[in-house]
C-alpha cells in the first residue's frame, strides 16, 4: 500500500485515543477489551497532554486521505521505560491496514527521526506472542529484558 509518513497534526491528536487501542495486542482468538480501556491511567500514560513533553514525537501514515498508522514515542513510565531520557515507542496500524508494511514504514521512520534529534537509544515492551516482536528484532532491537508475557527491547543509534 502506497502511504505517505509525516508528523502529526496538532488537530489530529484526538486520531492517538484510537490507534492507542489498536495498539492493544489481542491474540488469535480472543475477544478484544472494551474500548474505554484506553481510559486506564496505566494506558493513559501515552497519550495524556501529548506534545507538552519534549520527548513527544508522533508521525502518522497517511493513504487516500485516511490516517492508517501511527507511531509515537515519548519519556514515560510505560511497560517498557528502561531510563529517564529514553523515549519508549507506541505503534499501530488500523487493522484493515495491517501486513502491508506500514509498520515497517513507521517505525523506520521514526528511528531516523530520533537520529537526527541526537537520542542514544529508544525502547519498548512488545507481548511474546505478537507477531511484531519479529519486527523490531529485524529492525534492530535487542532484548534486554523480559517477563512472562513480555520483551523490553532497546534500540541503540
Amino acid at each position: 500500500m502506497d502511504c505517505a509518513i509525516r508528523p502529526l497534526n496538532n488537530s489530529e491528536l484526538p486520531l492517538l485515543t484510537d490507534f492507542l487501542y489498536y495498539a492493544i495486542f489481542v491474540p488469535e482468538g480472543v475477544e478484544a477489551p472494551p474500548r474505554e480501556i484506553v481510559n486506564l491511567p496505566e494506558l493513559q500514560v501515552y497519550i495524556r497532554d501529548f506534545g507538552a513533553q519534549p520527548h513527544d514525537h508522533c508521525l502518522v501514515a497517511e493513504a487516500e486521505g485516511v490516517v492508517v498508522g501511527a507511531v509515537w514515542v515519548r519519556d514515560m513510565p510505560d511497560y517498557g521505560h528502561v531510563a529517564d531520557g529514553v523515549p519508549s515507542f507506541a505503534i499501530s496500524v488500523r487493522p484493515e491496514h495491517r501486513g502491508r508494511g506500514i509498520g515497517t514504514k513507521l517505525m523506520q521512520a521514526m528511528l531516523d527521526l530520533l537520529r537526527q534529534k541526537g537520542y542514544k537509544k529508544a525502547s519498548l515492551s512488545v507481548q511474546k506472542t505478537n507477531y511484531a516482536a519479529r519486527m523490531y528484532t529485524k529492525l534492530g532491537f535487542r532484548t534486554i529484558g523480559e517477563n512472562d508475557e513480555e520483551y523490553i527491547m532497546v534500540y541503540e543509534f
